[in-house]
């Protein structure tokens, strides 16, 4: 497999993939304030050379795939700084080329390495509004006012030549819809993960059955699953898409931490969740629970908020990738 490829081409020759971990984690642990409604989005304007220098390490940890530090760089986001459309969007280009860059710097220096892809994140409208609603979705818009937030963002990572989409931490079905057809428009190869509210329901309510059902015939969804989800929740959600669909999974939890999205913090307990609330026989952290998840079907396995070059590490070690 050549050091960088098409997703589906890498899947489809039976190869599961790491993904990288927590990009803000690591920001904050260069002495990056995130205390911000870009969140790491900031660092785009502040000192791009650390989240290049993030990008790098996830990939010397033996991560395949770098996400865009894009998650919250939106044209209105960027208007708040009174920073016009055009410059924005050269930002959420300038993201994709600072990932290319750390690959192209690790291959380099480790041309054995790969397959290597860039994957261009795309957070929900939710993000944006900077108020946990990503874990809630409870925004509504109609279809028209979700292409019309996406469709700047999107068009600015294909142009920059990202590998694929990361639509992720998905909590709206209507959402999902909308940039599944922005997605196809763009016949740009895409996975879709979610929030959860539960071990069988997306944040908003609807049943990850019809989730997989969305999703499941289409050519240029590569890859579905969950991501930004406590440890607990990632296997019994696997397992119901599993039900609906034999497309490649995708999952990639939190560390683990509990999560307050109205204060902003963590606590060390491990997380619950409405209907699942950790037990004795919960993964405590990525590695511990990575082989069921591999198990379910999980192709592409990662770490979210919390989760450090460390994690990942552990993870390419079981996986044989370190």
């Amino acid at each position: 497999m050549p050091p960088t490829s098409s997703l589906s081409a890498v899947l489809g020759s039976g190869a599961s993939l790491i993904a990288d971990g927590a990009l803000a984690t690591e920001l904050e642990a260069r002495g990056c304030n995130l205390d911000d409604p870009l969140w790491s989005a900031k660092v785009l304007l502040e000192q791009p050379g650390l989240i290049r220098d993030v990008h790098r390490d996830y990939f010397a940890a033996g991560a395949n795939i770098a996400t865009t530090a894009s998650y919250q760089a939106t044209p209105q986001g960027f208007a708040a700084r009174g920073i016009g459309e055009q410059e924005s969007l050269e930002l959420v280009a300038l993201s994709v080329q600072l990932a290319a860059e750390a690959r192209r710097e690790h291959l380099a220096e480790h041309p054995e390495s790969g397959p290597l892809l860039v994957a261009g994140s795309v957070g929900p409208y939710g993000a944006y509004l900077a108020d946990g609603s990503e874990y809630r979705g409870d925004y509504v818009l109609t279809g028209g006012e979700f292409r019309e937030f996406h469709a700047p963002r999107i068009a600015a990572l294909v142009s920059a030549g990202v590998d694929l989409l990361a639509c992720e931490t998905l909590p709206s079905f209507a959402e999902a819809e909308a940039l599944l057809a922005l997605s196809r428009e763009h016949g740009v190869e895409t996975w879709f993960s979610f929030s959860l509210r539960d071990g069988g329901h997306i944040s908003d309510g609807t049943p990850l059955a019809n989730v997989a059902r969305l999703l499941d015939g289409q050519h240029h969804v590569a890859a579905l699953g969950v991501n930004c989800v406590p440890l607990n929740l990632a296997g019994p959600a696997l397992a119901a898409l599993r039900l609906h669909t034999n497309k490649p999974l995708v999952a990639y939890p939190n560390s683990g931490e509990t999560y307050d999205p109205a204060t902003k913090t963590w606590t060390a307990e491990l997380a619950a969740a409405d209907g699942l609330a950790p037990s004795s026989d919960s993964p405590s952290s990525l590695s511990a629970g990575a082989a069921g998840w591999w198990g379910l079907g999980a192709r592409i396995v990662g770490g979210c908020c919390r989760t450090t070059p460390r994690d990942i590490a552990a993870l390419a070690g079981l996986a044989g990738k370190a």
